[in-house]
């Protein structure tokens, strides 16, 4: 039973309808009383759901990453909709479709695996070519690579998300190679297949997304990098220089050590495939950004916390700019002034707290300039 998806949840509605919990809080409200903050999602979002009564009664019933049936009357708050919830059911797992709680890539996953095995084919240096034909070889992780998304909260986030991205990247190599003949294509094509290879084990997919202890000790970088040392190894005729190149465009694909990168690119095809991650994890996640808000009154999307602005979204009626300033007054001064999708930058303080006008940023480096950044964030946010 599905009756309602959150995508199509109105103000006012009176929701009857299952939801996979994907986060749950208890806090108290100034007269006492406790209260119950929730993430619910399904496959087309996710929606706050408040609980005012009945609090200890519920929290008993069921658990983060729990299936629940709930009872409750839409409403939007400060801009969001919200479910002020009259009632909550624990529903067993296997009585429900797993299909509608987690969101899927809008690309066939087969498809977009048979391209990537197109592409291996494709490859002339036969080095790199055996690398990457090692790891589609192993069944396990190539059922993981097709199935992982590519972040917990920030792009790709569905199952399939991080083929998508991989594959996505791995097009704009074969764009950039033929404006830029230096480049060594095979070479930057493996470290577009395998910039994010180590997320197979660092993201929890099978309920919400979350990290897992892997993930959070070691992260990606770290996982990939020991990922492709066991293939190299089974590969006793791999070049040691080409060893080291691939490596390092693992290392420095985030671009700078303030976003977890260990080095910066130090290779031309680093700092190629650095900038074409960049770019395919901000379109991603400024298009998901605005296709939640694309039926709504405005032609202005809700203010975005990580990149510190709102995004227009074409002409209506309705429409005017936010008044003042790009940023909200109820907005965190704190806000994160870069959204790169990297999982170790969770949020940066501003130093200094001056009302000084913000200069428009071209880059990331320009971004993050006077920023100091607290890189264990409690909610280990992306």
């Amino acid at each position: 039973m599905k009756k309602i998806f959150v995508a199509d949840i109105k103000e006012r509605d009176v929701v009857d309808s299952l939801f996979l919990v994907r986060d749950k809080v208890m806090a108290m409200a100034k007269n006492g009383k406790p209260y119950m903050t929730l993430k619910l999602m399904d496959r087309s979002g996710e929606v706050e759901g408040r609980v005012w009564d009945r609090v200890d009664e519920f929290d008993r019933l069921f658990a983060k990453d729990d299936f629940i049936r709930v009872r409750a009357k839409a409403s939007v708050y400060m801009g969001k909709m919200q479910l002020v919830v009259q009632n909550i059911e624990r529903i067993d797992e296997n009585s429900v479709d797993l299909g509608d709680f987690l969101p899927v890539s809008a690309n066939d996953s087969g498809q977009m695996l048979a391209e990537v095995r197109q592409l291996v084919a494709a490859m002339g240096d036969e080095h790199y070519r055996a690398l990457m034909e090692a790891f589609l070889a192993d069944e396990e992780f190539v059922a993981a690579y097709s199935k992982a998304p590519a972040a917990k909260s920030m792009h790709h986030v569905y199952l399939g998300g991080l083929l998508e991205h991989s594959l996505s990247i791995a097009r704009l190599v074969g764009d950039v190679c033929k404006r830029y003949p230096r480049l060594d294509a095979d070479l930057l094509l493996c470290g577009a297949l395998l910039h994010d290879i180590g997320k197979v084990a660092e993201l929890s997919y099978a309920r919400s997304f979350g990290y897992t202890d892997a993930g959070k000790l070691l992260g990606h970088i770290v996982i990939g990098v020991e990922m492709i040392a066991q293939k190299i190894t089974a590969l006793p005729a791999f070049p040691v220089h080409k060893a080291l190149l691939i490596k390092h465009l693992i290392l420095s694909h985030h671009g700078q050590y303030d976003y977890g990168s260990p080095k910066r690119p130090k290779t031309l095809e680093a700092v190629v495939l650095n900038f074409l991650d960049d770019m395919d994890s901000k379109i991603n996640g400024v298009q998901a950004h605005i296709d939640k808000e694309v039926h709504g009154d405005s032609a202005w999307t809700s203010y975005h916390r990580l990149y510190d602005r709102y995004f227009f979204m074409g002409e209506s009626t309705a429409a005017a700019a936010p008044a003042g300033e790009e940023s909200p007054a109820a907005a965190p001064a704190s806000a994160v002034a870069s959204a790169t999708g990297k999982e170790t930058v969770s949020r940066a303080v501003q130093r200094g707290g001056g009302n000084h006008k913000k200069k428009l940023a071209t880059n990331l480096g320009e971004q993050m300039a006077g920023l100091s950044l607290d890189l264990f964030d409690n909610q280990e946010e992306q």
